[in-house]
């Protein structure tokens, strides 16, 4: 197969399988995410932007090319003492960081998620996600950026949606979005990558040079998404285009969802913004997480 773009030999598929060499591969992926970016006015040139990194590919790749584009990008690394595999996450983020010259910040847990899971009778990645969204959250507002920017891929995206879907829950399908705003103590988060698949953003980073984390996180592999990732993966493979125009279609029907107005207070504990009055986070943790910048 031959480039569309020069002609010279390809060593990568895009989208719609059309082939390109190194060069013109990394110059579309990259293109990609900048048309991603301007059309859903995620953020500006002006915006100090902090990226949620955890060693693997599309955080690494989302952190290079954001640099890479122009836009100011740091990152952080949320270490929840997952045995072997944190450490090794954090190591593989840290020398990225060093290679690329770009700021890291870290966030250190005093307690294994695990442990965190069992005493709040939550399941593993349950936890996780709670403890991750609310330090990234405080950390980016604490050190005043103004986005919060996360690697999440367009399979991930597709994943989540059929499993909102499949339990027909009506409040999460009305928050899925690849940009949620910002108001008060709460930061922008946006999602880059969301039209780009997990297979492009390896296929980046191999060509790039970028050294990333290849293991799954040990307590993902009975999680509900990585099955629903399965079903998505043989529909795509049948019918090519499935995720993509599943995706953009649900985003376009996500407008005529009523938005219900969500009433939030700030948590007597650590003061963001949650429906009750201790948020989960602090229901779980109660201050086991100390901030290391």
């Amino acid at each position: 197969m031959r480039c569309v773009r020069c002609g010279e030999k390809a060593v990568a598929l895009a989208a719609g399988r059309t082939a390109y060499c190194r060069q013109h591969y990394l110059e579309w992926f990259e293109e990609k995410v900048s048309r991603t970016i301007k059309k859903l006015g995620m953020f500006g040139t002006r915006d100090r932007i902090l990226v949620a990194v955890s060693g693997g590919k599309d955080s690494l790749v989302l952190w290079h090319v954001l640099n890479r584009l122009g836009y100011s990008a740091d990152g952080v690394f949320v270490h929840l003492k997952i045995p072997e595999y944190s450490d090794k996450s954090f190591e593989v983020t840290k020398r990225f960081a060093e290679k690329e010259g770009l700021r890291l910040l870290v966030v250190e847990s005093s307690s294994p998620v695990r442990i965190l899971a069992r005493k709040s009778r939550r399941k593993t990645c349950s936890a996780c996600g709670i403890v991750k969204r609310h330090e990234l959250n405080r950390l980016a507002h604490e050190q005043g950026y103004s986005v919060l920017a996360t690697g999440h891929n367009l399979d991930d995206e597709t994943a989540v949606l059929l499993a909102n879907v499949m339990k027909w829950d009506s409040q999460a399908l009305a928050r899925q979005s690849p940009v949620l705003p910002g108001s008060g103590k709460l930061v922008k988060r946006v999602k880059p990558l969301c039209f780009l698949t997990e297979k492009h953003s390896a296929q980046y980073a191999l060509l790039a040079g970028i050294d990333y984390v290849q293991e799954e996180c040990p307590f993902s592999r009975n999680a509900s998404t990585t099955f629903y990732k399965k079903m998505l993966n043989a529909l795509e493979q049948r019918f090519p285009g499935t995720k993509k125009n599943v995706y953009k279609r649900f985003l376009e029907f996500r407008k005529n969802i009523p938005q219900e107005e969500m009433v939030l207070k700030d948590c007597r504990e650590c003061g963001y913004p949650t429906t009750g009055d201790i948020c989960s986070f602090c229901r779980i943790v109660r201050g086991s997480l100390q901030p290391r910048c």
